[in-house]
């Protein structure tokens, strides 16, 4: 059990200035430090699911049970320092034969939700200076659209960061953010070998907001693992993104669209000098709880040698929920994409949402790898509660191997 105290990028990455402020919903400051340790906010949430896997090459199939528990305490404002403290533990319910990655079950698929019970945020924030955030402390946070750095928020246990890191908003409509990471608390929890990485990552950010069509940012993620195993991880990237929507036919009808551009290079103790591109472009349209987008994204390969690689990313968003490419392949990966979804917009059914989207996947370098259809139906009810089912099917065509998962989750909030 894990019981340590010991993450395009960063387009949102405004919001980081809000889990600084670790009590938000209080307007004033306490008075005293007792006040605003007494005057917190609790609150506490559950997540229950039940996954299958069948995955050609084995021989039966993996299912699992299991439940997230999740307890959050947050402090008011006191002279500009706020705190949050949260406890998580992951629960197999019934039996389920599954490889978690940790409990020897190599002949079962893998389904990456491990029991643990860990310190899951304990961080302090100040807000005393003018137009600028300070944050300390083992945090669970997106950035962006979790393209590089994301807490993996499908599975059962969040990946953080142990992390220190500046906001500032001086300027108007731009917001500038540096920070600091040198642990990754990953999902697989410290039995894991590679539970943790001791890092010096540091991230920068310049995200402009002013443009009447939409966000530019402007970002460097340089990562330097320290374990030798995972050396070939290290790299830096630079990029830019922009991001927008525009409202036409009388506002009835919304055009969305979103262009990005990176390059990776080698860094640290990497042992392979390499370079490699990420492209994606994406174009689409929304009307009356209906939305359709098109894309391309690509991540490129140096020659077959070395690929672009998200090793800090919410990977099972992007590229299929198979989870077929957690781990870019050396020859790279170009992944065309058609999604379709309608949230429901009124009667008995309003605020179901309905999501199917399909991946043609190749090489960037060599053939084609296969393709996948996904789809979800969820949705929120009597405020607190959650429920989902989800299924994706991925067929190969010259990498992995046929893979077909189903999920049913059932969540609640306090």
């Amino acid at each position: 059990m894990r019981t340590s105290t010991k993450s395009g990028l960063f387009a949102g990455i405004a919001s980081f200035a809000l889990i600084a402020a670790a009590s938000p919903s209080f307007a004033e400051e306490a008075s005293t430090l007792a006040e605003a340790i007494t005057g917190g906010k609790a609150s506490v949430s559950f997540r229950y699911r039940v996954e299958n896997v069948d995955q050609t090459g084995f021989a039966q199939d993996a299912s699992a049970s299991t439940l997230r528990t999740k307890l959050k305490y947050a402090t008011g404002v006191f002279q500009g320092f706020s705190g949050v403290l949260e406890f998580d533990n992951v629960t197999e319910i019934a039996s389920g034969d599954f490889n978690n990655t940790i409990n020897g079950n190599v002949g079962f698929p893998v389904i990456a939700d491990p029991e643990i019970t860990a310190v899951n945020q304990a961080y302090v924030a100040f807000t005393g200076f003018e137009n600028t955030t300070l944050i300390a402390g083992r945090v669970a946070h997106n950035i962006g659209n979790q393209r590089f750095v994301g807490t993996v928020g499908w599975r059962q246990n969040d990946q953080t960061w142990d992390m220190a890191a500046l906001v500032n908003t001086s300027i108007p409509d731009l917001t500038f953010t540096a920070a600091y990471v040198w642990n990754v608390n990953r999902i697989f929890g410290d039995d894991h070998p590679f539970g943790d990485l001791d890092t010096n990552t540091i991230i920068l950010d310049a995200k402009y907001s002013g443009l009447p069509i939409g966000n530019v940012t402007a970002y460097a993620l340089i990562i330097d693992l320290n374990d030798a195993p995972v050396f070939g991880l290290s790299s830096k990237t630079f990029g830019v993104r922009f991001d927008g929507k525009h409202k036409i036919d009388g506002g009835d009808l919304t055009f969305l669209y979103e262009a990005e551009y990176a390059n990776q290079t080698d860094n640290a103790s990497n042992p392979t000098n390499f370079s490699a591109d990420y492209l994606h472009g994406s174009l689409g349209l929304s009307a009356h709880g209906f939305t359709g987008k098109v894309g391309y994204e690509k991540l490129g390969s140096d020659g077959g040698v070395a690929s672009f690689q998200t090793p800090l990313a919410t990977l099972h968003k992007f590229n299929g929920w198979a989870d077929k490419f957690l781990g870019t392949p050396a020859g790279g990966l170009e992944d065309f994409y058609g999604s379709l979804s309608y949230k429901v917009q009124d009667g008995s059914m309003k605020g179901v949402k309905f999501d199917a989207i399909y991946h043609d996947f190749s090489a960037d370098t060599g053939g084609s790898y296969g393709s996948e259809i996904d789809l979800q139906v969820s949705t929120k009810f009597m405020k607190h509660y959650s429920i989902g089912l989800k299924f994706a099917d991925y067929n190969a065509d010259g990498f992995a191997t046929d893979t077909q998962k189903i999920w049913f989750t059932l969540g609640a909030t306090f």
